[in-house]
């Protein structure tokens, strides 16, 4: 096949993948399910709530791949979130059962093109890289059988209470002007600082745990820290956009620290379904940000109680770059 035919070819499947995802994204949230707050207090929520990670190596699945496993263990009704190709289950003597179906994610990465190449070097100019997606199909431990038992059986959830000291103490560790007090939560760019009210403020106190977590995601993109764009006005699409990294950054959190809020946030729906309708790319760079965000806040727990957040990428996943 000319090469001409297998780029276009390819960026076809690409715009394809984006789209597939995005429209997924925009039915759940127009059906008012948020896919980033999974129900995980509910009946149809049989599995602990956690970040999902591939049960071969051990390693978390990042970015927009979070949302799609998720969504899937809720959907399926899986009791647990670790995942594998069908090699993987083969290599470990288990094996996939016959007729089941697997769940596509995808590994983000960005490329440059040989004819791009070529006018960098005649021209000197920088290179234009090309984002791209590549499906991956991995399989719910319990859609397997055969696998060695400390891999097909789910580790039982943290215990909740035991999990939210580690909050304060990650709030200290940042060094972020942490202030508790008024009566909304909010992240001051101008000045850097975080404004919380007090847990005590909060119908269900969980929920101060999950907003902290949200409003330290925005600090977490300062210029002296990770340096996202933090120019948009309230009502843009950048803001937008940015509380998309926030939101999706506590739901990260909280799955790696085993907390369980019940707080939603519907009254940005509207703004991200526009965001996201607009960009079919969007939720997938928002996801990757957040990742980024969340591994950096969680970067500050002690070594010895990050076994959750310790965030080693598998190859077969690194929903980092911003496609």
């Amino acid at each position: 096949m000319p090469r001409n035919k297998r780029n276009a070819g390819a960026k076809r499947d690409r715009t394809n993948l984006y789209d597939e995802i995005t429209t997924k994204i925009i039915g759940e949230l127009e059906a008012g399910r948020v896919p980033w707050v999974q129900p995980w207090a509910t009946a149809a929520a049989k599995a602990p709530l956690a970040m999902p990670n591939n049960a071969a190596t051990g390693r978390s699945y990042s970015g927009i791949n979070v949302l799609i496993l998720w969504g899937a263990v809720i959907e399926h009704g899986f009791p647990g979130q670790s995942w594998l190709t069908f090699r993987q289950a083969l290599s470990l003597d288990g094996n996939v059962r016959k007729g089941e179906r697997g769940t596509t994610v995808v590994y983000a990465d960005r490329f440059v093109p040989e004819d791009e190449k070529r006018r960098v070097r005649e021209t000197g100019e920088n290179a234009q890289a090309i984002p791209f997606l590549k499906r991956f199909t991995v399989f719910n431990t319990d859609q397997c059988e055969n696998l060695p038992e400390d891999v097909a059986t789910a580790a039982p959830p943290a215990p909740v209470g035991l999990m939210e000291p580690r909050v304060d103490a990650l709030i200290a560790a940042t060094g972020i002007d942490f202030r508790i007090g008024g009566n909304r939560a909010f992240y001051a760019h101008a000045h850097d600082y975080v404004q919380v009210p007090p847990p005590q403020a909060y119908f269900e106190p969980i929920n101060w745990h999950r907003t902290a977590l949200h409003e330290l995601g925005h600090a977490s993109g300062h210029s002296s820290r990770l340096d996202r764009d933090m120019s948009g006005s309230f009502g843009s699409k950048k803001y937008a956009f940015e509380e998309l990294i926030a939101e999706m950054n506590a739901a990260f959190c909280c799955a790696s620290l085993g907390i369980v809020p019940t707080v939603r946030h519907a009254d940005y729906i509207g703004s991200w379904l526009e965001v996201l309708k607009e960009d079919n790319r969007a939720i997938v760079r928002a996801a990757s940000k957040a990742s980024k965000a969340a591994d950096w806040l969680l970067g500050f727990l002690p070594e010895r109680e990050t076994v959750a957040a310790a965030r080693d990428r598998d190859v077969a996943d690194p929903a980092y770059a911003e496609a």
